[in-house]
């Protein structure tokens, strides 16, 4: 009798295992399909906005003045970049409606590089399309690199308290070798080269290779010279003083002839060009582009960008 109630409650416990084992794997198959959705719906909202925020171009039909901005830091990282202002620049010469181009400019500056595959891209333009003008209309500021690429236009537009100017470049970093002394760090770096850890921040500066960047820094810099002078010719009214990094307000520049005229966009589309529908042809940061950043893939970029000496028009 007690051997038949152990066999019916071992029975009763491994039924109860089964059963407890069998809901365990109904509950994680649930979650496994829950999450599986969870997924799916998510990937398709970041394809909606990927594809959606894509469509920046308008298929623009009729006639219009086609607008260009060029915001914020110019760099191969950035929104103001070189290859995306060179596509939209093409699309809006090679569409039959575009009677004349605005570059509405908002930049420090930035790379000198890119600076100048802008410049070189407008002026190329401009050779085999002259009957569609092109011009520069800043708002805040259109200081160094941006100037850099305003002067390769027809004329220059600003408002009476624009910022222009800044004609110099500059290479900056920190020196933390007082720093680490004081700290008792020692700085341990092997090269082959010797001036392959050239302005290294832990390290003193060596004054030959301080030489050797300023003569660098000098050469960009009469380059950017030679382009202003060639874009600006006999407009420019000002000395030397004009090519020392100072900057004015856009009234002062005019009188320099750094600019030319006082007016915004809607002003030079309606009264310069004269089509006042405006048409931006921009190519603008995407969802994609935003969420890449949010999960830190500029993050390295960033941070050699602040370690590591910055080389530009600014």
């Amino acid at each position: 009798m007690v051997e038949k109630e152990n066999e019916n409650w071992g029975n009763k416990a491994l039924e109860k295992i089964s059963q407890t084992a069998f809901t365990e794997q109904k509950k994680a198959r649930r979650w496994g399909i829950f999450f599986k959705l969870a997924t799916l719906i998510y990937l398709s909202i970041l394809l909606f906005f990927f594809v959606s925020s894509n469509n920046n171009k308008i298929a623009a039909t009729g006639d219009f003045t086609a607008l260009i901005s060029i915001n914020g830091e110019i760099s191969s990282q950035s929104e103001a970049n070189a290859s995306d202002f060179k596509r939209n620049l093409n699309d809006a010469y090679s569409n039959p409606g575009t009677k004349g181009i605005i570059l509405s400019i908002n930049s420090p500056g930035g790379s000198p590089v890119q600076a100048g595959i802008m410049n070189d891209e407008i002026r190329r333009l401009k050779s085999l399309n002259p009957q569609i003008p092109i011009y520069a209309v800043v708002d805040d500021v259109c200081a160094s690199g941006a100037y850099y690429v305003a002067v390769a236009t027809d004329s220059i537009f600003v408002n009476k308290a624009s910022i222009v100017g800044s004609i110099g470049v500059l290479m900056d970093g920190f020196g933390f070798e007082q720093s680490i002394n004081k700290l008792g760090i020692e700085r341990r770096l092997m090269t082959a080269g010797k001036n392959k850890a050239a302005l290294d921040p832990f390290l003193p500066v060596n004054p030959e290779q301080r030489a050797h960047v300023q003569n660098l820094l000098d050469q960009v810099h009469q380059q950017f010279i030679n382009v202003v002078k060639d874009g600006r010719g006999s407009r420019l009214l000002a000395g030397d003083e004009i090519f020392s990094g100072l900057f004015w307000s856009g009234e002062k520049s005019i009188k320099l002839g750094l600019s030319d005229y006082l007016g915004n966009v809607d002003y030079v589309a309606r009264e310069i060009i004269g089509h006042k529908r405006i048409e931006d042809f921009t190519t603008y940061e995407t969802f994609a582009d935003r969420f890449a950043k949010q999960l830190g893939v500029s993050i390295g970029l960033e941070i050699k960008g602040k370690l590591f000496n910055n080389f530009v028009l600014k």
